[in-house]
């Protein structure tokens, strides 16, 4: 039965000009309601008339889809004018979070409010949104003198731009690597046919761009000593952030990731030393020499190569049991049935003809009330496209006056590898995993139901914003879902049980390395937020890396240019991906492992996680879950086995 939503989906077809039109009076609209604000009489100040929460959800899903054109759209133009939008809103955003004048009319709201009494009357939504907003005047430094504020409005614009330069000069770098089919030896062939070919010096090359489809079978296929041109080619700010975290203070961080680091270096050093074995047994075979050192450029290569002689496990196997065109549905269908919701394409305008379009709906939706929201896929590299996989919450969700409701879009956006001359679109099992786990971040943004948009989806603590889809992840090393989503592009048989154990066993293989590396990007990203003197940042980059990874480099290279997390949200906030590993680990242990597909276990995950979003405290929401507060014994056990327990 095919319904009509409540709210149509936004259109796709803006040009420059009109998008630099609406910027502009989204803005002044905003302003307008800040400036009606402002002049209250401190008398006249109470939570309806100092209403900024419907007037900035209105702004913020106007501009948002502006500014997301820049990360998707094939027009350079059009993405010129999204940066710029984008960069003017930061603007305004800071010249917002520094008004005085608002910030004393919420002031004097909070005070009238629980003189009054009416305080008590506010739900605990409401009165969480009046503390939010008093603390968000707080952390800005509006209790600064006027000068210090002024001085810290043009550092706040400095650095904002900054962020926005760095991201567009990222999703637009497109350069290649150039190889000869020589140099590519090990490569698979249709690996091979989906690169450019052309003639260089009188010589075919293929150029391999820096997507991540292009380039991982090369890292994982090649290293140095075969092919000498890839090496060189390839490669308290913090309490202040962690005091709106689950984590509370950067001490806190510093003490999580010293910890872990402890835990897992007497691991990865033996995990180093077996790949090392491995590396000199290969050097000797081949008659090459060998110095005794592991290389950053050794970690893909030899980790692929003890999986496949350990485990038989060719990972090049494996991904002809994935498909694009069967994973994506039967993901969507295993989400479907175990949250209780329905996926229906509709068609409209979109940014690009690959992008899929959904409606979302109640499953047993009967009317217009059972309408949740939309969906968006844009799965396929293309030149300027952003480069990694991420969800972006277009739209959020929130009450409106007269029992109305605006509803959430969320659009996913991937680079999954192309059909080839010879091949459909495969995926990786690594990209299922990072499919599903960003199928999760879809579905908080859904499922979500709050009464205000500062609340909805994702706009949680930022360590605990990826605990969701990392329990999610969960779901694509269990046996009868890995049978359930593959089939063999030719056979059209599923994963068999014995390559299903070998892909099970691969998790934890090197998984103290893995760990490593995550700690010295948390380490790095802490470090640089709480020096107050300057550093030589490529020299910091560099020796915490070989400190902690465990990796060697023949020279310092600027790797800190790649790192684009310090940037887009999660400055000295990267800690916060394995944190939320063990929130993630406890829930998938104690409510989701013995029947992972469980529509009821679902609707308990929907109903305590996804739908309060960020209303209430995280750690409400896990003992909600959980029966109890959480802990991390499930997450150490499955690293180590068993081991005393970490700081968290």
């Amino acid at each position: 039965m095919s319904l009509t939503p409540p709210q149509p989906p936004p259109s796709w077809n803006h040009s420059p000009e009109e998008l630099t039109r609406l910027n502009t009076e989204y803005i002044a609209a905003n302003r307008a309601i800040q400036d009606a604000i402002a002049a209250l009489a401190p008398k006249d100040c109470n939570f309806t008339s100092v209403a900024l929460a419907n007037a900035d959800a209105r702004f913020e899903a106007g501009t948002e889809l502006l500014a997301f054109y820049q990360n998707v759209s094939p027009t350079k133009e059009l993405r010129d004018a999204s940066n710029e939008a984008e960069s003017i809103v930061r603007q305004f955003g800071i010249e917002s979070s520094m008004r005085l004048d608002v910030f004393n009319a919420k002031v004097a709201a909070q005070k009238n409010l629980k003189e009054s009494g009416e305080w008590e009357k506010l739900s605990a939504e409401e009165k969480r949104l009046v503390d939010k907003y008093i603390l968000d005047g707080t952390r800005a430094g509006l209790a600064l003198p006027e000068k210090e504020r002024t001085e810290l409005t043009d550092l706040k614009k400095e650095l904002s731009q900054a962020c926005l330069d760095f991201s567009k000069n990222f999703n637009e770098e497109n350069g290649v690597i150039s190889f000869t089919e020589e140099e590519l030896k090990g490569v698979p062939k249709d690996v091979i046919s989906g690169y450019t070919k052309r003639t260089e010096d009188g010589k075919e090359v293929y150029d391999v761009t820096y997507k991540t489809p292009d380039i991982f079978p090369v890292v994982q296929v090649s290293c140095d000593e075969y092919h000498p041109g890839l090496i060189g080619r390839v490669s308290s700010g913090a309490g202040y952030v962690a005091e709106e975290k689950m984590v509370k203070t950067g001490k806190n961080v510093e003490d999580f990731l010293n910890d872990l680091e402890g835990k897992l270096r007497p691991v990865g050093e033996k995990e180093r030393d077996i790949l090392l074995t491995l590396k000199k047994k290969e050097h000797n075979a081949k008659g090459l020499p060998f110095d005794g050192e592991f290389y950053i450029w050794d970690y893909r290569y030899y980790d692929r190569k003890y999986i496949e002689e350990t485990l038989d496990l060719d990972d090049m196997l494996v991904k002809e049991y994935f498909p694009v065109d069967i994973v994506v549905p039967t993901i969507l269908s295993i989400y479907q049935n175990l949250l209780g919701v329905r996926f229906e394409e509709i068609q409209g305008t979109t940014w690009h003809p690959e992008v899929q379009q959904f409606a979302v709906w109640e499953k047993n939706a009967k009317d217009e009330s059972g309408f949740i929201g939309y969906c968006y896929l844009d799965l396929f590299p293309r030149a300027s496209k952003y480069s990694h996989a991420a969800v972006w919450g277009l739209l959020p969700g929130y009450d409106l006056p007269g029992d109305k409701r605006a509803y959430p879009l969320a659009a996913m956006v991937a680079n999954l590898a192309k059909p080839t001359p010879n091949k459909p679109a495969l995926m990786r099992h690594d990209d299922v995993v990072t499919f599903f786990h960003e199928m999760g971040h879809v579905f908080h943004g859904l499922l979500s139901k709050t009464k205000f948009a500062r609340f909805h989806g994702t706009s949680v603590a930022r360590d605990f914003v990826e605990a969701p889809s990392q329990m999610l992840e969960n779901w694509c090393w269990e046996p009868k879902v890995l049978e359930q989503m593959s089939s063999h592009y030719e056979t059209k048989k599923p994963l068999s049980p014995e390559l299903i154990e070998k892909i099970i066993k691969s998790r934890y293989v090197n998984v103290g390395l893995f760990y490593l590396r995550q700690t010295f990007f948390a380490k790095f990203d802490l470090k640089v937020h709480t020096e107050k003197a300057g550093e030589d940042y490529t020299e910091l980059w560099n020796s915490l890396r070989e400190k902690i990874s465990l990796v060697k480099n023949i020279k310092a290279t600027p790797g800190q240019g790649t790192f684009g997390h310090i940037t887009g949200g999660y400055d000295a906030g990267y800690y916060g991906y394995t944190y939320s590993l063990v929130f993630a680990a406890d829930m998938y242990a104690t409510v989701f492992k013995a029947d992972p597909l469980d529509p009821a276990r679902g609707k308990q995950y929907r109903d305590h996680i996804l739908l309060p979003g960020g209303s209430r405290e995280e750690l409400d929401s896990l003992k909600a879950f959980l029966g109890r507060p959480p802990n991390s014994d499930a997450f150490l056990k499955e690293l180590f086995g068993t081991v005393p327990a970490a700081k968290i």
